[in-house]
């Protein structure tokens, strides 16, 4: 799974963005290693439940204590570590080629293991 991440503000997209992210999400579609993709609601809209000394708490967003934000993620079907790492150095060229050089962003790569790998 990759992970995008931004500081705590979460623009919406530009359009530009939004077009050359559809190029790519179309080119890796083809290729068979995009499984799903999606962008998140800003933080704004999110809720956050906390388990805390057996106790449950519900805090609606936007959180004070955020420094950066999940703002989307991919899904990819990578063969190798650095199949996966290429993918994501990848998805984040787009957003600086078309953002420059003020975007800030992180794109965090995870294993994610099923019920039959336990």
């Amino acid at each position: 799974m990759m992970m995008v991440k931004a500081d705590e503000r979460g623009a919406p997209p530009s359009p530009e963005l939004m077009a050359e992210m559809s190029e790519f999400i179309a080119e890796t579609r083809r290729a068979g290693v995009l499984l799903d993709t999606a962008g998140l609601a800003p933080m704004a809209m999110g809720t956050r439940i906390r388990a805390a000394g057996g106790e449950l708490t519900v805090t609606d967003g936007p959180f004070a204590e955020a420094k950066e934000v999940v703002g989307g993620f991919a899904i990819v079907k990578a063969s190798t570590k650095e199949e996966a790492v290429e993918l994501g150095r990848r998805f984040m060229q787009v957003h600086t080629r078309v953002l420059g050089g003020a975007y800030t962003g992180e794109c965090e790569i995870r294993q994610m293991f099923g019920p039959d790998d336990a």
